[in-house]
């Protein structure tokens, strides 16, 4: 997020998209619920389904799946035709403006209605409340990436925001909701193909140099970026890939096209999977490690706000679990030749694998990490740091961008519609949807452990529009089956009037009724990040 969640009470407008909030997000959801009734801040909601943030929205868009970059064309096309760009912040603070003045001429508020079935008026009411808000705030999540054309629809998003000035100021920004607990982390620590920490690229000499000196390493850093997890499965089956060691995930489940993951994991040579449970990867497993939760482990998180947050252990280690960081680390030296026991003056974390704790690591992390030089593990009591912290004085940064962006201009991208990589067709006249409910998270691998939770919500239902249910003769409870073209899968129907004609909706958190073994593993170009939100399929009465 460039802004803060403290700071969206401050908004004039929301405009929430690809994010049903309330169930994905609960906390966020309530400080704009908060922001609504309480400021009376408007919402602006783009959402194909009727999601409980709907009832505090007051314009509800509904497009067609997979045309968000026609939709927010349309609105800039608005915001342009009427003066209500703010001339002073395009200025002074942006470039590439007369490109994307030229994009977007011809994307007129009924050019997009073709498209995306909004009726146009209400194109230009969503421009026109965006458009002249004081401070207007973007909120995304999965239903905007989860796409072929995913960083086009963010480029689109970052395009509105540019052309209204809304960057650098309280409840403004382009703000991601991270899709995970530490998931922001994760990325900030290199988990991504092509770069290391604090989002260094591998591609520079210079960055990898300052790693190979730090860590006394003869073995150098890659130059090319890695693979995706996309393309991982694809280079296993392409002999490329001979073993893979997945930890803390559930491929079986979360993937796309799940029947060719599987493949993937029973070809493969050697699979190792550390985790906390027997989930249905680990079940394929050569080797199970034994991981801990995040109640009996010390470490950090860095939330979706870009705030690192101390995790400390709450409940003893059990049984033969050990943490994250040792069993890596034992890995680490036996790989490296080094024994555990060996004795040396010099204590350095690569040749001996050897670090104090958690605080340890961060310290490298710190030494290595421009954005993060300044984190201590002292300074993060009791409520952690807001990267960038260049240095030790610095307070942390909960607004980024307020005097320049970090590129130096924030840039217009020039963008093109296009449709999903598979529409609906008369084979499959469905669109299948995917999302997460409330009580379950992610492949289930702990919600659906909780008695609770599961006695709340015990099974995937798949929900269909009330009017295409009585078309097919089916009613909530009928079993039916849903088909693509990359697998089938058979569970409950449940008819609703929350979805829109023509789409099927269901969750990825139920191994007995496997939403992933229908989706697309067509990917973004750029971000590699698979089609979950756009897949046609059939439906058939069992």
């Amino acid at each position: 997020m460039t802004n803060s969640i403290a700071d969206i009470h401050l908004a004039d407008v929301l405009l929430v998209t690809g994010s049903n909030t309330t169930e994905a997000h609960p906390v966020i959801s309530l400080e704009m619920k908060k922001a609504v009734r309480k400021r009376g801040a408007k919402l602006i909601l783009i959402d194909p389904r009727e999601i409980e943030l709907a009832d505090f929205a007051a314009i509800h868009i509904r497009p067609r799946s997979g045309t968000d970059v026609a939709l927010l064309n349309a609105m800039a096309h608005v915001i342009l035709a009427e003066g209500l760009e703010d001339r002073e912040f395009i200025a002074a603070r942006t470039e590439n403006f007369e490109a994307f003045k030229e994009a977007v001429k011809d994307c007129t508020p009924q050019w997009a209605e073709d498209i995306t079935g909004v009726p146009a008026d209400m194109i230009v009411e969503a421009a026109q409340v965006y458009g002249r808000a004081g401070s207007a705030a973007i909120f995304w999540a999965m239903g905007i990436t989860q796409s072929s054309h995913g960083t086009d629809n963010v480029q689109a998003l970052a395009n509105l925001a540019l052309l209204t000035g809304n960057f650098g100021r309280p409840g403004t920004g382009v703000n991601p909701l991270r899709g995970q607990n530490n998931v922001q982390g994760a990325c900030d620590m290199g988990g991504l193909p092509n770069v290391l920490t604090g989002y260094q690229p591998v591609t520079d000499e210079a960055a990898r140099t300052k790693f190979e000196n730090a860590w006394q390493t003869k073995v150098k850093i890659p130059p090319a970026p890695g693979l995706t997890v996309t393309e991982l499965m694809n280079g296993v089956l392409e002999g490329r890939i001979k073993a893979l060691y997945i930890m803390g995930e559930n491929p079986i489940l979360s993937d796309p096209n799940t029947n060719h993951v599987r493949e993937a994991l029973e070809e493969i040579e050697f699979l190792a999977v550390q985790d906390i449970f027997l989930n249905e990867t680990a079940q394929m497993a050569h080797v199970v490690l034994p991981g801990v939760s995040f109640a009996e482990k010390e470490g950090t998180f860095t939330n979706t706000e870009r705030r690192v947050q101390l995790v400390r252990p709450a409940l003893p280690i059990r049984g033969g679990a050990r943490r994250d960081l040792d069993i890596i680390c034992d890995l680490g030296q036996r790989l490296s030749g080094v024994s555990a026991d060996d004795s040396t003056d010099v204590v350095h974390p690569v040749t001996n694998w050897n670090y104090a704790g958690a605080s340890a690591v961060w310290d490298e992390i710190a030494a290595l990490t421009p954005t993060m030089a300044g984190i201590r593990y002292e300074r993060l009591v009791p409520h952690g740091l807001q990267w960038p912290c260049p240095a030790p004085d610095h307070p942390g940064t909960p607004i980024l961008h307020k005097e320049k962006f970090t590129r130096g201009l924030g840039r217009f991208t020039p963008l093109t519609f296009r449709e999903p990589a598979e529409n609906p067709d008369e084979e499959y006249p469905f669109v299948l949807n995917t999302g997460r409910v409330l009580q379950h998270w992610h492949g289930g691998t702990l919600s659906r452990r909780s008695e609770g939770l599961d006695w709340v919500v015990p099974e995937g239902e798949i929900q269909i529009n009330d009017a295409d249910g009585v078309r097919l003769g089916i009613a909530t409870g009928d079993l039916i089956r849903v088909k693509s073209r990359r697998g089938e899968v058979t569970g409950k129907a449940r008819l609703t009037n929350k979805l829109p004609r023509g789409m099927v909706f269901m969750t990825f958190h139920f191994a007995e009724v496997p939403a992933n073994a229908l989706t697309n593993d067509a990917v973004d170009p750029v971000a590699k990040i698979p089609e979950f939100k756009v897949s046609a399929v059939k439906i058939e009465r069992v």
